[in-house]
């Protein structure tokens, strides 16, 4: 009882006021990291998609889903997506010092882990919706993985 009222009194006025403007600051870096997840993989299945036009090799197409299967742990495929989100280690200097706000790092690094996860979820998705070897027409392959692509993105 007797904390509550002065914590109470030191959050409405030292903390609330600043957390729009700290979300938005913060919200830059996060959200161009996703974009960048976003955009990589569907730049990736672009690629499948021109490389299986090119080809017509179902055996290939296979081979090209295994592979984006792995994308998530290809550090050097998701790296720029990851060096979106180190911005946030300046910004958080500035609430370190401000707000006592500590282990910097932890919360980059969980950031740089919801991107993989999100990658990771994405191609699973992908292969769920779309299965080479159940495609007996190869004439619409590619316009069903472009279908499916979107409807991961979506």
């Amino acid at each position: 009882a007797t904390v509550s009222e002065p914590a109470q009194k030191c959050c409405t006025e030292n903390i609330q006021p600043f957390l729009t403007s700290i979300l938005e600051e913060l919200m830059g870096p996060v959200s161009s990291g996703f974009t960048k997840v976003r955009l990589l993989f569907d730049k990736e299945v672009n690629e499948i998609i021109q490389d299986f036009q090119k080809t017509n090799d179902m055996t290939r197409l296979k081979e090209n889903v295994d592979q984006l299967m792995t994308l998530p742990f290809n550090s050097v495929k998701m790296e720029p997506c990851y060096l979106k989100v180190n911005l946030l280690q300046e910004l958080l200097q500035d609430l370190k010092s401000r707000f006592k706000v500590y282990h910097i790092d932890f919360v980059i690094q969980r950031t740089q882990n919801f991107m993989q996860e999100l990658m990771e979820n994405a191609v699973y998705t992908f292969e769920q919706l779309f299965s080479p070897s159940h495609q007996a027409d190869s004439a619409k392959v590619a316009t069903t993985i472009e279908k499916v692509k979107l409807r991961v993105l979506k």
